[in-house]
């Protein structure tokens, strides 16, 4: 077994193989000088399992261009099985038609990482769940949970309340409502752009509880902090927001830093460049479930076992 990394995440790889005891595989990342990417693989993988760690994230175009490019050298090296390790699925909100004359994005990326040679993918805390049945592969989907609930049950929160940001995270607030032995709220939006939400009403009692807002991301803060301004408006004594995929773009940092919020905990999925100032910022590492799982898969026992 081999594990290589594309250069959207050298971070996380190292990690994954840090949990692993192994060496990252050798690979040579360039670009050619009208910036096509450049790719060689300097480690024999002949008959090999390989995982190609990349995740998806800014320049998300680039970052996928490279794994595709990376798992085509890999089987023309004679590999005998290639698994893309893609901690954040970028394109994962274009899962259906929700107007007319639109893309179905997230099918097309399934469809170029198959074209591209990839035998097996293994993801995390996708946006849309239905995406995995656009996979005529083995699709392994991990969760951040494990990480988050340890995480939380330290603080030792009294009487939680867990808010899901809207209708769609409602199933994951539930989960962690239930494991943190708290309850569960609501807000209710509507959205009116692409980065701008409304938001209506909350469906719970927060009054002078601690309340925890997850989401499965946070891109460019819109819905998360119309959410914290709810829950201080209903009487929340503090606030944490909660998210697997700090995407975190455009106005997000200055949004946040201007939302009252009390600690903003998100995940390594996307390597964050630099800890924003103002901001009460926890960056929980998911390299040792990715790591189980690579480690599973390469041994054929069960994945979903993690979670149970």
């Amino acid at each position: 077994m081999l594990i290589f990394s594309g250069s959207s995440h050298p971070n996380l790889a190292k990690a994954i193989c840090e949990y692993l005891g192994m060496n990252l595989g050798k690979i040579e990342l360039d670009k050619f000088p009208d910036s096509e990417t450049k790719v060689r693989i300097l480690d024999d993988v002949r008959g090999l399992e390989t995982f190609v760690v990349q995740s998806l994230s800014c320049p998300v175009n680039e970052s996928l261009m490279e794994l595709l490019i990376i798992v085509d050298a890999l089987k023309r090296a004679s590999a005998r099985r290639v698994c893309a390790v893609i901690p954040y699925y970028a394109y994962a909100r274009q899962d259906r038609k929700h107007a007319g004359r639109v893309p179905i994005t997230a099918k097309l990326v399934a469809n170029m990482l198959v074209t591209s040679g990839v035998d097996r993918v293994l993801t995390m805390d996708l946006h849309s769940t239905q995406i995995q049945g656009f996979f005529d592969i083995p699709m392994d989907h991990l969760f951040a949970a494990p990480v988050h609930i340890e995480y939380l049950r330290k603080m030792a929160l009294k009487s939680p309340v867990v808010m899901s940001s809207d209708i769609g995270s409602i199933k994951m607030a539930d989960s962690f409502a239930r494991r943190l032995g708290g309850e569960l709220a609501v807000v209710h939006k509507r959205r009116i752009g692409d980065s701008q939400v409304e938001v209506g009403h909350v469906i719970g009692d927060i009054k002078k509880r601690d309340v925890i807002i997850v989401d499965d991301m946070i891109t460019t803060a819109g819905s998360i902090c119309e959410a914290i301004k709810a829950a201080k408006e209903h009487g929340a004594n503090k606030v944490m927001a909660l998210a697997t995929h700090g995407v975190l773009v455009g106005e997000a940092f200055n949004r946040l830093r201007e939302a009252d919020l009390d600690e903003l905990i998100i995940t390594d999925t996307i390597p964050l460049e630099k800890k924003p100032q103002g901001i009460n910022l926890t960056v929980l590492s998911v390299a040792n479930i990715l790591g189980e799982a690579v480690t599973r898969i390469h041994n054929n026992k069960s994945v979903s076992l993690l979670f149970v």
